[in-house]
C-alpha cells in the first residue's frame, strides 16, 4: 500500500487561509451512547481533509452532521460560514456529497443517474447535457454512459458517484470513506481524481476514512477516538511530535521488561497489543544497546520510522484497530 500513497503525491502549494468548514465544541449521542464529544477543527479553502479514525471513532455520525442529514444536539458546525442547523438548504446547494454506500440507481445508466441529480438542483436541457458530458469525460466513463450502472465495476461506479457528487458545481465536497471495496488500481485512480480537484479547480475535499495510507495524502487531518479529536495537523507534523524513531520489542513478560529497561532508557517504555514500545532518536542505537543487554530476553525486536498509528498509539494508549 506504500507505494500506492507515493503514487499520488500531495500538494506542495501553501494552505489558504480562508476557513470553509468551522466545528466547534460539536456533540452527538444516540441514547446513551457518545458518539461525538467536544469536537473542534477548522477546514482551509482548496485543502484535501481528513477525518482518520477506527470503526465506530465517531467519523460518519460527523460526516452526516455536515451533510445535514443529522442536527447537532451541541456546538455548532458552519459550512461557508452558513449554520448547518439554521439553514440546512443553502449549505445543501453549497456541497457535494459521496456516500460510502451506493447512491446511484442501479436499474438505471450512468447518464439518467446524472440527469436525474440535475433535475433535483434544477439543471435541465443544455447546461445539464453538457455538464454531465464534460465529468464523464474527465472521470473516464464517456464510454460507458449508456450501460446500466449495476453492470458496472466498484471503480467505475464510484467516479460516476464523483460526477453525481460535482454536478451542480459545489465549492466543497465531502466524501464518506470514499474508496471502500476498491482494488488497489481504482483506488489510486480515485484519488489522482481527487488531487486534480483539489489541484486544478480549487475544490475543497473533506473525507472520512480508515485507511493510513489515505490519510498521508491529506493537507491537514483530523485523528478521531471514541467521538473525540485526539490530534490535528499535518500528516508530517503530526509525526513530527513522535521525536524519534519507535523501537517495538517482543518479550515473553512485557511488563518485567518496561520495569527492567526504564531506568536504563529516557523515551517512557510502555506495553501496546503485548509488546513493548519505545520512542527514542536513533532507535537503531538504541536496538542494539537492547540487544547486547537483554538478548536473552528478547524474541523479535523491529525499529521504524513513526507513523500515523504510531501517532494514535501515543495519543490514546492503544492501537488503532483495538476499539
Amino acid at each position: 500500500m506504500a507505494t500506492e500513497s507515493q503514487a499520488v503525491p500531495t500538494s506542495t502549494k501553501e494552505p489558504m487561509n480562508q476557513t470553509v468548514v468551522e466545528v466547534a465544541d460539536l456533540g452527538f449521542h444516540y441514547g446513551r451512547q457518545r458518539a461525538l464529544h467536544e469536537v473542534s477543527f477548522e477546514v482551509g479553502k482548496g485543502q484535501i481533509f481528513g477525518l482518520l479514525g477506527p470503526n465506530g471513532g465517531g467519523k460518519t455520525t460527523l460526516f452526516r452532521i455536515l451533510c445535514t442529514l443529522l442536527v447537532p444536539q451541541q456546538g455548532k458546525a458552519r459550512v461557508a460560514g452558513v449554520d448547518v442547523q439554521k439553514d440546512p438548504h443553502k449549505v445543501r446547494r453549497m456541497i457535494g456529497v459521496v456516500f460510502q454506500s451506493n447512491s446511484l440507481d442501479p436499474q438505471l445508466t450512468s447518464e439518467e443517474n446524472l440527469r436525474c441529480q440535475g433535475g433535483l438542483y434544477g439543471l435541465r436541457g443544455s447546461k445539464l447535457k453538457e455538464r454531465s458530458e464534460a465529468l464523464m469525460n474527465r472521470f473516464g466513463v464517456d464510454s460507458r454512459r449508456k450501460d446500466l450502472v449495476g453492470t458496472l465495476s466498484g471503480g467505475l461506479r464510484r467516479r460516476v458517484e464523483l460526477a453525481k457528487g460535482l454536478l451542480h458545481g459545489p465549492s466543497i465536497l465531502i466524501l464518506d470513506e470514499p474508496t471502500v471495496g476498491l482494488d488497489p488500481g481504482a483506488r489510486r485512480d480515485f484519488w489522482k481524481f481527487l488531487t486534480d480537484l483539489r489541484d486544478q479547480d480549487g475544490i475543497t475535499l473533506l473525507f472520512t476514512t480508515h485507511l493510513m495510507e489515505e490519510a498521508e495524502l491529506c493537507d491537514q487531518l483530523v485523528i478521531l477516538s471514541e467521538g473525540q479529536v485526539v490530534a490535528d495537523g499535518s500528516p508530517k507534523a503530526l509525526k513530527e511530535e513522535i521525536g524519534g524513531d519507535v523501537i517495538v520489542v517482543e518479550t515473553p513478560d512485557p511488563e518485567q521488561f518496561c520495569d527492567l529497561i526504564r531506568p536504563r532508557f529516557p523515551g517512557e517504555p510502555g506495553v501496546v497489543n503485548g509488546m513493548v514500545r519505545l520512542e527514542l532518536p536513533e532507535g537503531h542505537k538504541a536496538a542494539a544497546e537492547l540487544m547486547e543487554n537483554y538478548s536473552d530476553q528478547i524474541e523479535a525486536i523491529r525499529v521504524s520510522k513513526p507513523t500515523l498509528e504510531d501517532v494514535f498509539i501515543k495519543k490514546t494508549g492503544h492501537q488503532f484497530d483495538g476499539e
